[in-house]
């Protein structure tokens, strides 16, 4: 499955959701990912990997140069429920990146998890819909 994406606005914060796997074949598309929910957003993004099903090193490191890239436009990148093996590991020029266990976790600890929902949402047409 190719790498598919969302990205939601909301108050004070931007949530980029990945579905499918992110490899060394996926990282221009997250780039470009993340290039949009710059120009579209503002405060932290949360990046939400619950539907991604794993990812390589070259995914790894495109998580780390998006947070660097975020976070040189004040915007930090926080993760929120990593893939299971949770071998993401930044390398020393990596902005901190807070991890949640779970989207609800990165909502509640910004205090949106019971405001409206989203203000604007845009997707890949490849994006998942959930039954």
């Amino acid at each position: 499955m190719t790498l598919q994406w969302r990205y939601s606005t909301h108050d004070h914060l931007g949530i980029l959701s990945l579905a499918g796997h992110l490899g060394p074949q996926d990282t221009g598309r997250f780039s470009g990912a993340v290039t949009w929910a710059l120009a579209r957003g503002r405060g932290p993004v949360v990046l939400d990997l619950t539907a991604l099903e794993g990812w390589t090193s070259a995914g790894q490191a495109a998580i780390t140069e998006a947070a660097r890239q975020l976070a040189a436009y004040g915007r930090p990148l926080e993760l929120a429920a990593i893939p299971a093996d949770g071998s993401l590991v930044p390398d020393d020029a990596c902005p901190l990146l807070p991890v949640h266990h779970d989207l609800n976790t990165a909502l509640v600890a910004h205090r949106a998890a019971a405001a409206p929902g989203p203000r604007q949402q845009w997707c890949t047409a490849g994006w998942p819909t959930l039954s």
